[in-house]
């Protein structure tokens, strides 16, 4: 992705000119377009509104609510907002950073923004560090947007913020197809120190001890972070089940280029959060780049050093810091891996090759000042002299207890030294392309891949089919057996069975030294065959498999609201298509919602539809249609007289789905949510599983049923004094019992961990 088109260089080339401003924000201007200022203005009656936000941050936390909050134009009234930062907050600070919730109160969004993220640039000259930064991370990895904004209150300017998107629920669901899973901030609560890293070093099997270092951002987690941390520090061989490791070797070769150092790789470990993927592994998120490219020179050492670095240690910082300590269980577990180290070396070469040999990171630095310049030189706020905002790239500037390098000062030597690490030199690999023989394949065709490489000793071709599932790897093969010509002539080939409409796929090469990729920002990028399917489903094949009406506390839509949803599942082997099938909720407009072109679903897989009648934001799927809490149809079609499933249902529960046990085939009972997964009738886990069983009638005079999740094992009735009434060793999926000759009075029954009380009453 590259931050200027040739339409940027027009409007900048009309900024120089003076034939536009460069503070000038359409309406329809995303709010994170890096070429434009926002507009933030605070509007409060209270006069000692400084002095109450400096109470509630000192204090007891929480938003102080404003009269309304403009956002270039448009006006929200009943806004929550507080003051946020660590070492860039104070009370004698004018312009302190922002956290500004639009929903609070009300619910409401900006583009489909909640939450408005604003720093004050502290600590740097230059003013551009961090959308610098996000600028260029954003080509690696998952990573927030970032601009600027000039912010006022009551019409008085305070000066000029970075504008960074938050990284909460909205962003993981855009990000990774969903927002209930295990999310995790990984900075010190208490005050950071040499000793207080957030590191996920392995501390003790007793989550609280996790408590000062962490913050858990889901409803649970913290027996997943315990885990992961065990992985991470004590069998760092399995660290690949549980982490992403080609975002993980992306983050720290990141840090490490552009000596970023306020942050997992630094003597802190802070400013990252991780997130659990549909596929089981955790992410990195990066987050607070403000002092990067040398901005906070703590690299850390050991458990308890500081590990303090000069501009000039800086420029030389080495790429295995951290290689052999304990305390950084991520870079050792990386670093003791062959593979793994030689990604991440590759990683570096990449970002260099990008960013630094090209001077593209400077270029962009000095279009960011251009910018930001006339709103810089009336920031009567701002840290630093408009003199030194000026030289921010070139001068080292002076903030107290260090000295800040000059951003292309520090990249200069930065660049100077990694051409003389043995390492980071190593010879890689060659890849010059890889091809499909078609590109129009169809569905479930094998299609032949050829790839040019030289000096490699092993070649795979990595492919899915899935953004949540992992790549697969297939060695590809230069011995003239595998549809790669003649043996030894550097083209390697291989033969694989193409199972979904779009398949995403990349080389990857190594040899005893070095790897490489392509395309060479792999994972992140790769390339994508499209694919075509005709057929319909058959009936069966595709069935309706859980739903849920009301949702209040669990998945989360993209818009970062509790909605609705509908799960199918593919009863097959085959991957399906649902080009030309609908959904509604109506039987009489079978038409009602139909699935975005190319649409299929994996064999044996999910596919979850919102039920909330929004717009796609990117890949997810949404229906027309919400779902009623008292009951209704549901029916999956050709929109005419092929019906694939359909069902009627009643009333339902909040937050408990109709699902079908076992999936695909079974009844449809009363169970917990299970979101794009597979459905279980679990028990014996919280009290809540009593409300997954229905015992009718209630009294019952002849016969009792129960139905719901109910899992094959002992089911037991008593009477109200204790007595044994009545025992069954394995339960069905449904139970009934003659009761009519049994005493008037209270019983209990029993299954598992539930307990349901009834009457009979004759």
């Amino acid at each position: 992705m590259k931050l200027f088109s040739k339409y940027t260089w027009i409007i900048l080339a009309m900024q120089l000119l003076g034939l536009v401003s460069p503070n000038t924000v359409s309406a329809a201007d995303p709010f994170y377009d890096i070429n434009t200022i926002q507009k933030i203005e605070i509007f409060t009656n209270r006069t000692d509104w400084d002095y109450a936000l400096d109470s509630l941050k000192t204090g007891p936390g929480g938003y102080l609510q404003v009269d309304s909050v403009k956002v270039n134009e448009t006006k929200f009234a009943n806004v929550g907002v507080k003051y946020k930062g660590n070492s860039s907050y104070s009370t004698e600070n004018v312009k302190n950073p922002w956290n500004i919730s639009l929903d609070e109160y009300v619910s409401q969004n900006y583009q489909g923004f909640k939450t408005i993220k604003l720093a004050n640039c502290y600590q740097d000259p230059s003013m551009i560090r961090e959308v610098l930064a996000y600028s260029i991370l954003g080509n690696y990895m998952h990573s927030p947007q970032a601009n600027f904004a000039k912010v006022y209150v009551n019409g008085t300017y305070l000066g000029l913020y970075s504008n960074t998107e938050a990284v909460n629920k909205t962003f993981v669901s855009n990000h990774f197809n969903s927002s209930s899973n295990t999310f995790v901030e990984c900075s010190p609560i208490i005050t950071p120190g040499p000793t207080t890293k957030s590191s996920l070093r392995y501390l003790s099997a007793d989550s609280t001890a996790y408590a000062n270092y962490y913050e858990i951002k889901s409803t649970y987690g913290w027996n997943e972070l315990v885990s992961l941390t065990n992985t991470a520090s004590n069998d760092a061989t399995n660290l690949p089940l549980v982490m992403d490791m080609d975002k993980l070797t992306w983050m720290l070769a990141y840090n490490n280029v552009l000596v970023n150092l306020d942050s997992y790789s630094g003597v802190f470990s802070q400013n990252h959060l991780i997130y659990k993927d549909n596929s089981g592994r955790f992410n990195p998120i990066m987050w607070d780049l403000n002092m990067s490219f040398g901005g906070f020179p703590y690299a850390g050492s050991g458990a308890t050093n500081f590990g303090t670095l000069t501009t000039a240690t800086s420029q030389t910082l080495s790429p295995t810091l951290h290689a052999t300590d304990v305390n950084w269980p991520l870079i050792k577990a990386v670093m003791a891996n062959a593979t793994y180290r030689k990604m991440y070396f590759a990683h570096m070469r990449t970002i260099v090759t990008d960013f630094f040999e090209t001077n593209l990171y400077e270029t962009q630095a000095k279009e960011l000042q251009n910018i930001i310049d006339d709103a810089v030189l009336t920031d009567n706020n701002k840290f630093f002299t408009y003199e030194q905002f000026q030289n921010g790239l070139t001068e080292d500037i002076s903030v107290g207890s260090y000295t800040v390098p000059g951003i292309s000062n520090l990249m200069t030597g930065r660049l100077a030294y990694l051409k003389t690490d043995a390492e980071y030199l190593y010879s890689a690999p060659t890849i010059t392309q890889i091809t499909p023989e078609t590109s129009t394949p169809t569905v479930n065709d094998s299609v032949v891949f050829t790839a040019s490489v030289q000096n490699a000793s092993t070649v795979y071709l990595n492919l899915k089919s899935l953004d949540d599932i992992l790549f697969e790897k297939f060695q590809m093969f230069d011995d003239g057996k595998h549809n790669d010509t003649d043996a030894g002539d550097g083209i390697y080939g291989i033969k694989v069975k193409i199972s979904a409409l779009n398949t995403q796929y990349y080389a990857y090469a190594e040899n005893t030294l070095a790897v490489s990729v392509l395309p060479a920002r792999a994972e992140f990028e790769f390339y994508s065959l499209q694919a075509t399917i005709s057929t319909i489903p058959n009936k069966g094949d595709l069935v309706i498999n859980e739903f849920v009406a009301t949702n209040t506390t669990g998945a989360i839509n993209p818009s970062g609201e509790y909605a609705d949803w509908v799960e199918l599942y593919n009863t097959t082997n085959t991957t399906l298509s649902l080009n030309g099938l609908y959904i509604t909720d109506n039987y009489l407009k079978p038409t009602k919602s139909t699935f975005p072109t190319n649409t299929v679903i994996l064999p044996k897989s999910y596919l979850t539809i919102w039920a909330d009648e929004e717009t796609a934001i990117g890949d997810e799927i949404h229906a027309a249609f919400k779902l009623s809490a008292s009951g209704e149809q549901l029916m999956l079609s050709d929109g005419a007289s092929y019906v694939l499933d359909s069902l009627t249902f009643g009333a339902q529960t909040a937050n408990l789905s109709l699902g079908r046990y076992p999936d695909g085939t079974g009844d449809f009972v009363v169970m917990r949510p299970s979101f794009g997964t597979t459905n279980i009738c679990s028990t014996g886990i919280d009290n809540q599983f009593s409300s997954q069983l229905r015992l009718y009638p209630n009294p019952v005079s002849n016969q009792l049923n129960l139905d719901g999740c109910i899992e094959k094992s002992p089911l037991a009735i008593y009477n109200i004094i204790g007595n044994l009434m009545y025992k069954q060793e394995n339960t069905a999926e449904t139970f009934t019992k003659d009761v009519s000759d049994w005493p008037n009075g209270l019983y209990i029954l029993k299954h598992n961990s539930s307990a349901l009380k009834f009457i009979i009453q004759h």
